[in-house]
């Protein structure tokens, strides 16, 4: 039996979570699996369908993670455990075994000043255990600087349901939204700093002298929302950019597969940064290319001048001529196509085999 120990799983939404959903349901197609996972809400009808164990772990945040660890260290006794899985150093952490153990790392959860007291503690926990499994080469390479026994880490990218086919009414509803609006430029993401939303907007402001029909569509939410919108009004920009939230996946995926560029160029924001960027592949899978930033792990998830561009998010004039060039002569249905193609690689059924040969 593996344990994985997980502080992000469904039904709560979002990147971690739907890695972790992966895993869990692909590895226990294999191994017998038991998670621990945090309480959620309305967790008993999701938990019910899985086709392993599954417990939750209630009460205050603070004390969540001691609940937690004194629970699996209880269960371990006298139990045939293969290994312990974590999504996180800190799940981790406070468990006391001599079985095997594996983390997963992402990016600015170890992005700590070496020397630090945090740092100590993820060394602590890092170099103690079995493999530590980066996200992408960029996150390998944050932690080596880090720290982290080199020797220790591998990198398996995250894992990726096929694509789901889309609804035709939908689609015609997405046509309808955007009439004759084109080219189309799309993010969906959170609305946070990293993520860079505002140099897209500023670029957007030029790109209409060229395009007057352009549009960008932003899907998300969060603490940058009103700062964007605001730019969007200063520029004048209200024409050219729409906001979507709390919609369907159905519609979150037809407007991807309506527009021509999935646009996120990630910068390195205090500690935050994008370790992979999921998020470009999910976009891959319908054939629409992406722009990511240099900064972070963009480079595993597009291939430069192949499936998209690689630009520094942080030069305006470098983003604004990624995007030309990616429209020009509609090069985007090139990259578009190999795009899709490229997505297959990160298919769950692919990826799992990288686990099972770490675990066997």
């Amino acid at each position: 039996m593996y344990l994985i120990v997980t502080r992000t799983f469904p039904p709560e939404l979002g990147g971690m979570q739907s890695l972790m959903w992966g895993l869990s349901r692909e590895l226990s197609k294999n191994f017998m699996i038991k998670v621990f996972a945090d309480y959620i809400e309305g967790h008993t009808d999701f938990d019910n369908q899985a086709s392993f164990s599954i417990e939750r772990v209630g009460g205050i945040k603070l004390l969540r993670k001691y609940r937690k660890a004194q629970l699996i260290n209880e269960f371990i006794k006298g139990k045939k455990i293969e290994g312990i899985i974590g999504d996180h150093w800190k799940s981790l952490e406070l468990i006391k075994s001599s079985k095997k153990k594996y983390c997963l790392i992402h990016s600015k959860e170890i992005n700590h000043p070496k020397g630090s007291s945090l740092n100590k503690r993820i060394l602590d926990v890092l170099n103690d255990v079995e493999k530590v499994i980066a996200n992408s080469q960029f996150t390998k390479n944050l932690a080596i600087q880090c720290g982290v026994n080199e020797n220790r880490i591998v990198v398996i990218n995250p894992g990726i349901d096929p694509a789901k086919k889309l609804d035709k009414k939908t689609l015609t509803k997405v046509e309808s939204l955007l009439k004759v609006k084109t080219p189309r430029l799309i993010t969906v993401s959170r609305f946070d700093k990293r993520k860079n939303h505002e140099k897209i907007i500023m670029a957007l402001r030029n790109l209409k002298q060229i395009y007057p029909d352009i549009v960008y569509i932003c899907v998300g939410y969060g603490e940058e929302e009103k700062n964007i919108k605001n730019l969007v009004k200063e520029l004048d920009l209200e024409g050219q950019v729409m906001f979507f939230k709390d919609i369907t996946n159905d519609l979150k995926n037809a407007l991807i597969a309506k527009s021509n560029i999935f646009v996120m160029p990630s910068i390195i924001h205090k500690t935050s940064v994008e370790g992979f960027g999921i998020a470009y592949v999910e976009a891959a899978q319908y054939g629409i290319p992406s722009i990511g930033g240099k900064d972070g792990g963009a480079a595993d998830a597009i291939e430069h001048e192949k499936t998209g561009l690689i630009c520094d998010g942080n030069n305006l004039d470098n983003l604004y001529s990624s995007i030309t060039t990616a429209l020009e002569n509609k090069k985007y249905l090139e990259f578009g196509k190999n795009a899709k193609e490229f997505a297959t690689k990160f298919q769950w059924s692919k990826i799992v085999e990288d686990y099972k040969e770490i675990l066997n």
